[in-house]
């Protein structure tokens, strides 16, 4: 690999990494907001709840990633125009494929990180988010332990704490207990906490007393205890097996699930358009990647205005990603559409591919370059005529 080739590369990466971090943030961010009920209603640790949401993060890498690898190419490409280091290029003779191979190199090695993250990382963290999701929604302390009020965790168990702390102390602990038909027995402890040990979930109170009170009397009798467990496994709900979405099953269950669920006999569509889906989605890096390059990779002259060419390769990028998303909405209802997820990032690296190879000038096409110089000399002409009647107003 030429040093020119290493240079390029390395910035792209250095700024693909950057904004990646950056964009993949504000959605994680956005995403998370959605599952902020784990800490409001279900009790759980701002810790936990990053940890489970985290899961999500490399689904959001796989859709970010295309953007981020836009954004870098357009810095890269705009700084070497900027710096008239692709001038100095065409002006040694070097051919305008020196820049596109190390382009091509880099778009190449995201789009075999987004297929890593698309057919292997991403279900894997989703179908792990489910579980999570899951698990939380049957949690005994998520959805019973309530500091402050009185929960009623079975008929004739009534449950009390004051405060639960960080580590899942539980303090000032209250358990009233008129389940047994001849006696009422009242716990009392200071701290508690609940500890899975054997296939059992215990409640283990230390420093407190138990109140037994015969139902047919008035007598009560009071024994203290440093420890002592209380059985809680047959207050925990039976947890359903969660139903994986067709975004959450590994991509071998997608292409051949000897024993398919229910949701798989329902949904067969869908199960078949996000197996296309995972396999189309690095195609776009590769497009993203010429896309830029037909724009943003000719030569030009501090004179000549690049903004055209700018909002020519963000528009272009951004209409590709949204027909597939178009195309991913109407193929997962229509089954004669699935094609549609490979048309579209075909397309969009076969147009710019042939715009290139075409040029014979650097990477625009010739009537692209013909029609941002005729917008660019009547940018001009309008500026020169509005500095004109300034001055002749100011005279």
């Amino acid at each position: 690999m030429k040093t020119l080739e290493r240079y390029i590369i390395r910035r792209s990466v250095f700024v693909f990494t950057m904004t990646l971090a950056a964009m993949t943030g504000v959605v994680w961010a956005t995403q998370a907001l959605r599952q902020l009920d784990l800490v409001t209603s279900k009790g759980q640790t701002i810790v936990q709840f990053i940890s489970i949401t985290m899961l999500a993060m490399p689904f959001l890498v796989v859709i970010v990633a295309p953007f981020a690898l836009m954004i870098a190419l357009i810095l890269v490409l705009n700084a070497l125009s900027s710096d008239s280091e692709l001038i100095v290029i065409n002006a040694t003779g070097g051919s305008r494929y020196l820049v596109l191979r190390p382009v091509l190199i880099f778009s190449l090695g995201i789009c075999l990180l987004t297929g890593v993250m698309s057919l292997y990382v991403a279900p894997e963290g989703l179908a792990r988010l489910r579980d999570e999701i899951t698990r939380v929604r049957v949690d005994l302390v998520a959805n019973i332990v309530k500091p402050g009020r009185f929960i009623s965790m079975a008929d004739g168990l009534t449950f009390h704490i004051r405060n639960r702390s960080g580590d899942g102390a539980l303090d000032g602990l209250l358990l009233h207990d008129t389940r047994d038909p001849a006696t009422i027995f009242t716990y009392e402890s200071e701290v508690g906490h609940i500890v899975e040990m054997e296939g059992l979930t215990l409640l283990v109170m230390q420093n407190g007393t138990i109140q037994r009170r015969p139902k047919t009397s008035g007598d009560i009798s009071i024994v203290r205890f440093q420890s002592y467990a209380f059985d809680l496994s047959s207050l925990i709900p039976n947890a359903a097996e969660p139903v994986y979405k067709a975004s959450e099953r590994p991509t071998w269950a997608l292409i051949n699930d000897p024993e398919p669920d229910e949701f798989a006999r329902l949904y067969p569509l869908r199960i078949k358009a996000e197996l296309h889906n995972r396999f189309s989605q690095p195609l776009y890096a590769i497009a993203f990647g010429l896309i830029v390059f037909a724009f943003l990779g000719q030569a030009r002259t501090t004179r000549q205005d690049r903004g055209l060419a700018l909002l020519g390769a963000l528009a272009g990028c951004i209409l590709l990603r949204t027909a597939g998303f178009g195309a991913t909405s109407l193929a997962g209802s229509e089954a004669a559409l699935i094609a549609a997820y490979y048309a579209v990032p075909v397309i969009g690296i076969i147009l710019p591919a042939w715009f290139i190879l075409q040029s014979d000038t650097g990477a625009a096409p010739h009537w692209l370059a013909r029609l941002i110089d005729r917008i660019t000399d009547l940018s001009e002409r309008t500026q020169a005529r509005l500095a004109g009647r300034r001055m002749s107003k100011g005279a």
